[in-house]
């Protein structure tokens, strides 16, 4: 299996270095669960800035809308209440995993207060772990969390994230969870009164579905042909700002799915 790790100044930069990796190494292999072929490789791709500019990329599925509802999702959980939703099986939400996570006793544990207050205790600690995979849950789910752990650490002053995934789907999911847990990483910098560090991501399958083949040589020849303005967005001054206009309607759409159960 190819094992690919790229850096960039900023997310967009890091996140089309790693397709172009995927595009020019990846192994095409069958994946008989999706009963259709996908390229695959090992990917590790660091933003040594996530929040520098130029921040957001325009390869994506979706627009602003659609980045923030997925940020609201991690962040916020307005999605929370479909977990245990019989008619959509929704078994977990990232953001459920952060914030009430099972706990031996029956009880549940926020693991992002626990972050921040290790970090607190100990700012060189090594123990600021959250954890989304649930082994009671997860090996018998038809749709396990792709996120698996992100950690947290304050070095040289900044405070770095180190995210894990068993599997990420570079073309259609990748920037947008990077983004949010970007989002997430400041939101604990914010919260311990840090500038946000380095973001590593590190999927063990970083791949692309068949029915994306052609989405993906898409995305690799504009990366290679067009100049920087062309493949992305400013966030401050503008993307940003249409985020939160989009948010009024997100919440009323979130608040119809909610009375509709």
């Amino acid at each position: 299996m190819h094992e690919s790790f790229v850096k960039g100044k900023s997310l967009p930069e890091a996140y089309h270095k790693a397709l172009v990796e995927l595009y020019e190494h990846g192994e095409t292999l069958s994946c008989k669960d999706y009963n259709q072929q996908q390229k695959e490789l090992a990917m590790t791709f660091i933003a040594e800035d996530p929040l520098a500019e130029p921040m957001i990329s325009r390869l994506i599925i979706g627009g602003f809308y659609e980045l923030q509802q997925y940020v609201m999702e991690v962040l916020d959980g307005i999605l929370d209440f479909k977990i245990g939703d019989s008619q959509n099986a929704w078994e977990y939400t990232y953001h459920d995993r952060i914030v009430n996570f099972p706990k031996q006793s029956g009880q549940k544990l926020n693991q992002l207060q626990f972050v921040i207050d290790e970090l607190k205790r100990s700012p060189d600690s090594r123990r600021a772990v959250i954890n989304i995979r649930d082994n009671s849950v997860d090996p018998y789910n038809s749709h396990p969390a792709c996120l698996q752990h992100i950690q947290f650490l304050i070095r040289g002053g900044k405070l770095h994230a180190k995210v894990l995934m068993r599997s990420n789907d570079g073309v259609e999911a990748t920037f947008m969870n990077a983004f949010a847990f970007v989002m997430l990483q400041k939101k604990v910098a914010e919260a311990l009164a840090l500038p946000v560090g380095s973001y590593a991501h590190r999927a063990n399958s970083f791949h692309c579905y068949e029915k994306d083949f052609a989405l993906l040589d898409q995305y690799v020849n504009g990366i290679k042909t067009k100049e920087e303005d062309g493949i992305t967005y400013e966030y401050e001054g503008f993307f940003q700002d249409m985020m939160a206009e989009a948010i009024p309607d997100i919440e009323k759409a979130v608040a119809n799915l909610r009375n509709s159960k």
